[in-house]
């Protein structure tokens, strides 16, 4: 098998030649992370591809290369991506830009990004096909606020007053939602038109033993959205699979994602998700994309502790329906590339 066969096959609940291996569920640039004599081509089975770029966004970037990464702030496509929402966190004041809305008509002033540009799909098409050329599986983000829907809607409003939307306005929430997810249905179409084989589709609900809001409100505000979202782009790539991100503790809708057609969960974070109870309810039904590492274990552990947890995953969850990965990102100032690469050799060792 190659990488790209070996990551369809896991994320159909199948048992590949070896498990697949990860970085993340969006782009990250393995260069950046390891020396060159500790880097190949071959070291993980999946990459991702950027969503192209506006001329606006391209001549934002260009001024903004010069500066250093701010971690207070995020990195330098995260800053891009605050920009064109017109959110703000280095000023608390100006942070969300729709905070100060009084009115469903004060919601529907607000200008939403473009995302209807044609050559998208084009610059995406080329992309995907770089990526397959390198034998790899190849993904795909959409643009977004943090979040499709939940995250996206709370940095527009603040997070107290979505919540309060969600409750005492729910005609705001609803044309909130409305809003996005039609911005991400358009952006989920072209990445599936362009050909991508995972659709990474990311929203934190969860939060450390409980989620953000009930399952009940979830249910009435994003699953039916999301459900749109990814009927939307299978119309375009019938085989199109479906990862979805989470941090946190999401376990009662992790049913309903599978139901409207999710194939893979991420990053199944140890300390708030039981993957081996996951794995005995799903069965084949979930893949389960992460699982490696607590918060600061790629931080602050030795390269011996960053494998033996790689052993014990696949020794626990079985070598079908897994993709191993980190937990939690590690493309952080503070990872020493020693902990990388030894997650990458007990993957390819192990696995």
């Amino acid at each position: 098998m190659n990488a790209h066969e070996r990551v369809l096959a896991a994320l159909d609940g199948g048992t590949p030649d070896r498990v697949p291996c990860a970085l993340g569920f969006y782009p990250v640039n393995l260069e950046d992370l390891l020396p060159r004599d500790a880097y190949s081509d071959d070291l993980v089975d999946v990459c991702f591809v950027p969503f192209p770029l506006s001329p606006e966004e391209e001549d934002l970037r260009a001024r903004v290369s010069s500066y250093s990464y701010d971690t207070r702030l995020g990195t330098p496509p995260q800053v891009l991506t605050y920009a064109r929402w017109e959110y703000r966190p280095e000023a608390p004041q100006r942070r969300n830009p729709l905070a100060a809305a009084r009115s469903l008509d004060d919601l529907q002033a607000f200008s939403f990004p473009d995302a209807g540009s044609p050559y998208r799909v084009e610059e995406l098409r080329v992309a995907v096909a770089g990526g397959h050329a390198r034998g790899l599986a190849v993904g795909g983000n959409l643009p977004h606020l943090g979040g499709e829907l939940f995250e996206a809607a709370w940095r527009l409003r603040g997070l107290e007053n979505f919540l309060l939307d969600l409750v005492e306005r729910p005609d705001w929430a609803d044309y909130l939602l409305d809003k996005l997810t039609a911005l991400a249905r358009r952006n989920a179409e072209a990445l599936a038109f362009a050909g991508v084989d995972v659709l990474s589709l990311d929203d934190d609900v969860g939060m450390p033993g409980s989620m953000f809001i009930s399952p009940q409100t979830w249910r009435r505000f994003f699953k039916p959205r999301l459900a749109t979202i990814i009927a939307a782009a299978r119309a375009a790539k019938p085989d199109l699979r479906v990862l979805y991100h989470s941090d946190g503790y999401i376990e009662p809708i992790v049913g309903d994602l599978v139901e409207i057609g999710v194939n893979a969960l991420n990053p199944l974070q140890p300390e708030y998700m039981d993957a081996a109870r996951l794995r005995r309810e799903f069965g084949s039904r979930l893949s389960l994309w992460g699982t490696v590492g607590r918060q600061t274990a790629f931080s602050f552990g030795q390269p011996e502790q960053i494998r033996g947890e790689v052993r014990h995953r696949i020794d626990t969850l079985g070598r079908s329906g897994l993709i191993l990965c980190p937990a939690y990102d590690i493309d952080e100032p503070d990872i020493p590339w020693e902990n990388i690469a030894a997650f990458l050799e007990a993957v390819h060792r192990y696995g």
